[in-house]
């Protein structure tokens, strides 16, 4: 397969040039017209070998490949939809997806492959389905039934609102994350400054005085002789203790175990599973208002609910369903989803109007998780300020009761 420079005339009367790959200059030409140009020239490239005339410090190491982040995914899926309701087709629309930003870009090379799949006569479900990891399961199939209906626009929209919808969930429980992680960190890194810079000359004080320190004087001492002496491998092994509990809890008993404390723990967990509620509804929802039948549309919700102890459940209702009974049941058995959520499922099955029942369990879960999010940002500021608080007291209690004590035995005797 070589590589073809052309210049083409767009239907509005632009001239253009690109690149397209082809085995020849006729195969060229005719990828030019799929991309419903009219080629007004072509030229093969003549390619240099990999790596002449960079610099090494551009060079890539590895094969690695490329993938878009959910937010660029997002603004890719935005694009291509207003290009087609442009009156752009869809090969002309990736064409000019890849060829925008730089040319290293994620974007720029999964646009390109796209493209050149779409070229080679490959339906665009396919296509995506190559690039799993920017492209989930739900994306394929939610594509694929945009082909089948002829709605692909409707379709491109509808997956802009589950990725914008995603997106503000996530940003607001790291908003809310964010200050007490700042708190929390400020104060870890002043008590460890405190322990190795601060704490230390004062010992060295009240040890050339000769007077016995009281005891929480002593138990700081010591921790801060510990924390020097030792600080590095306390450091590392925490750090070793880190990446074997998230080794542990990446997949198997551990995954299930951890996922199920998150749905149980007290302030996160109205965080964490009225998030995963209502994400899940969405989900379902747009899946299922697009033709995708119930078994699929539990199977890709199943696969990114990111929560072993839901996507469970929603396996067994998978399996149950094939046997003829109603989703809502199987979930209600489950004991994972809450009760008011499983009601409104049976309602949205027995009228008929399951999408309509998502979409408000969505908007209701979605509120529940607002709000729990603000009794949480509530909850834990005055906790870690009190906790900081207690740590910093304790330090600065026990030096001033040994200046206290040194004072008193320099004093005359009375």
């Amino acid at each position: 397969m070589g590589h073809f420079n052309y210049r083409a005339m767009s239907k509005d009367g632009r001239k253009l040039d690109g690149t397209v790959e082809a085995a020849d200059r006729r195969a060229a030409l005719s990828a030019v017209e799929k991309l419903g140009y009219v080629p007004l020239s072509v030229a093969e490239t003549k390619g240099k070998k990999q790596g002449a005339g960079v610099p090494f410090w551009k060079l890539k190491i590895g094969s690695g490949r490329k993938r878009m982040k959910a937010v660029e995914v997002l603004l890719f899926t935005s694009e291509l939809s207003d290009l087609l309701e442009a009156g752009m087709t869809l090969g002309a629309a990736l064409n000019c997806l890849a060829n925008q930003g730089e040319e290293d870009s994620a974007q720029g090379a999964i646009a390109s492959d796209l493209r050149d799949r779409i070229i080679r006569g490959e339906q665009l479900s396919d296509a995506v389905a190559a690039h799993t990891e920017t492209f989930p399961a739900l994306y394929g199939n939610m594509i694929r039934a945009g082909e089948a209906s002829g709605a692909m626009i409707e379709v491109l929209r509808r997956l802009v609102e589950h990725y914008e919808r995603n997106e503000s969930m996530r940003s607001k429980i790291t908003s809310a994350l964010t200050y007490p992680v700042v708190v929390l960190i400020f104060g870890v890194l002043t008590v460890i400054f405190a322990m190795v810079k601060v704490i230390p000359q004062f010992a060295k004080i009240f040890e050339g005085m000769g007077t016995a320190l009281p005891t929480p004087t002593l138990i700081l001492v010591n921790t801060s002789d510990f924390v020097i002496k030792y600080g590095i491998f306390l450091a590392m092994a925490v750090a070793a203790g880190v990446v074997v509990f998230r080794r542990h809890i990446k997949e198997g008993p551990g995954r299930i175990w951890w996922d199920g404390l998150k749905l149980k723990a007290p302030l996160i967990k109205g965080i964490v599973a009225c998030g995963a509620y209502s994400s899940l509804a969405y989900t379902m929802r747009t899946l299922l208002s697009n033709g995708v039948n119930v078994l699929q549309a539990l199977k890709i919700a199943e696969e990114t609910c990111g929560n072993e102890v839901i996507a469970g459940a929603l396996r067994n209702a998978r399996q149950r369903v094939t046997d003829g009974t109603t989703i809502s049941g199987p979930l209600a058995t489950s004991k994972v989803f809450p009760k008011m959520m499983t009601d409104m499922l049976a309602v949205g099955e027995q009228s008929g109007d399951m999408p309509s029942s998502l979409a408000h369990i969505g908007r209701r879960y979605e509120s529940e998780m607002d709000r729990n999010i603000r009794i949480f940002t509530n909850a834990l500021e005055p906790i870690l300020i009190v906790a900081i608080g207690a740590v910093v007291g304790f330090v600065a209690v026990s030096i001033l009761m040994a200046v206290f004590k040194v004072t008193s035995s320099l004093s005359p005797a009375g």
